[in-house]
């Protein structure tokens, strides 16, 4: 089942990733991507291998961003890939129908071509500005997911849609109020004075509002 609420790493100078990821699992968070850029494979897997044995320990998932390779040597959970990494198809002949696959998009369009791709989730943003990534694309904003997921409900396209760009605890209701099945977060867990304290809360505020509504997390 795709969580929903997924933690995204974020190396800071204070903190590594297996670090925070331990934070965020020690929260209550189920689900943590591994984002790195720009660094040699080797050190790459390092870090991979130090943050999957956080997600073990802890019984969350691991997905990997961009790299199928690592994905599949160290044998984790999945791979997101943006629309400028490997075509999800591709992915998917050299993982096996076993891994989990989302791939990101930034309007309806990309959604459709991920779709199309047959990703398992797909991760849709900006929500808002957010300093977590370079060359932001426009913003969605609430107004613009309402539409993409009114869009989709009057199609056969279904898909679990995880919002994600500068998401606070207070914009959690209104999200899933609109169908998005959840949200993914980054620098709020990072960035917080106390990290754990921080995932505890977004992690509670989705349970609250999916037992009001007689879902599970």
């Amino acid at each position: 089942m795709i969580s929903h609420l997924h933690y995204i790493t974020q190396q800071t100078e204070k903190f590594s990733h297996a670090e925070l990821a331990e934070f965020a699992c020690s929260g209550g968070v189920d689900w943590v991507q591994l984002r790195v850029k720009n660094i040699p494979y080797d050190e790459w897997k390092k870090i991979a291998i130090e943050v999957q044995t956080v997600c073990k320990k802890h019984g969350a998932t691991f997905i990997i961003n961009d790299n199928v390779t690592l994905a599949k040597e160290i044998g984790a959970d999945g791979v997101h890939l943006g629309l400028n990494d490997m075509n999800p198809k591709e992915a998917r002949n050299i993982l096996g129908d076993h891994f989990i696959i989302g791939g990101t998009a930034h309007n309806l369009e990309e959604a459709k071509f991920q779709i199309e791709n047959k990703v398992d989730y797909i991760g849709l943003g900006p929500f808002r500005f957010t300093s977590t990534k370079e060359m932001l694309s426009p913003i969605i904003g609430i107004d613009g997911y309402k539409k993409i997921v009114e869009t989709f409900h009057e199609t056969s396209l279904q898909i679990p849609f995880i919002a994600i760009g500068g998401i606070k605890v207070d914009d959690i209701q209104s999200l899933l109020e609109l169908g998005i099945h959840g949200i993914a977060i980054s620098s709020a867990i990072n960035l917080a004075e106390n990290k754990s304290e921080s995932a505890e809360q977004f992690v509670q505020t989705i349970s609250k509002y999916l037992k009001q509504n007689s879902q599970s997390i």
